[in-house]
């Protein structure tokens, strides 16, 4: 049943949860405008009157991401030892984001993706949350900042990414306790070799 629309605020919220659901399993590319109306009960008319197309959806979308990512780097651990399994426990949160990220550099390529730069700024402020603790003398001053916030992405990141190298390499499924378990010793553990030689255990 498509609706009236007449409460906006609510209106607007289906609609971008609709979309979240579209564009997560279809990405970009694979995601149908119209299949978002359908599913949010409202006529295409209507999603465009709120967004302009579905780029402006797409943005839209991104924009709670921009915000949640801008969260997390205020909420971060100075110290590596925490930071890591902060980092995992806040990824085992976002999966559907992961889930956008992966469709994103499927249909990307070298293109520049949408809203790169609103969504650059998170990066940029957790790159500058590292130099400060390189600062601070909580991490090697040595490491690169923006190499070394790759690849903590990638820490936490790749294992929801491809659970399927995940249980091939340990034998463990994602919601196995003893993998959990193990992976947060893991980067823990992982995390003190990342401070300076006279803090390490």
């Amino acid at each position: 049943m498509v609706t009236s629309g007449r409460d906006p605020v609510r209106t607007r919220e289906r609609i971008l949860r609709a979309a979240r659901r579209e564009f997560v399993a279809k990405g970009f590319a694979g995601a149908r405008v119209d299949a978002i109306a359908r599913a949010a009960s409202v006529n295409k008319r209507m999603l465009y009157h709120y967004f302009g197309d579905k780029e402006g959806l797409y943005r839209a979308t991104l924009h709670e991401g921009i915000a949640t990512n801008l969260d997390l780097v205020a909420a971060a651990p100075p110290d590596p030892a925490d930071l890591l399994p902060f980092l995992l426990e806040r990824a085992s949160k976002r999966v559907d984001g992961i889930r956008l990220l992966q469709w994103e550099a499927l249909s990307t390529g070298d293109r520049k993706p949408i809203a790169e730069e609103e969504r650059r700024k998170a990066w940029v402020e957790g790159t500058e949350r590292i130099r400060d603790a390189q600062r601070a003398g909580l991490l090697h001053r040595d490491l690169d900042a923006e190499y070394l916030v790759l690849a903590l992405m990638a820490l936490t990141i790749f294992p929801h990414a491809f659970p399927q190298l995940v249980r091939m390499v340990t034998r463990a499924r994602l919601s196995d306790a003893e993998f959990q378990q193990r992976q947060a010793r893991f980067l823990r553990r992982l995390g003190t070799y990342l401070r300076p030689k006279q803090d390490k255990p």
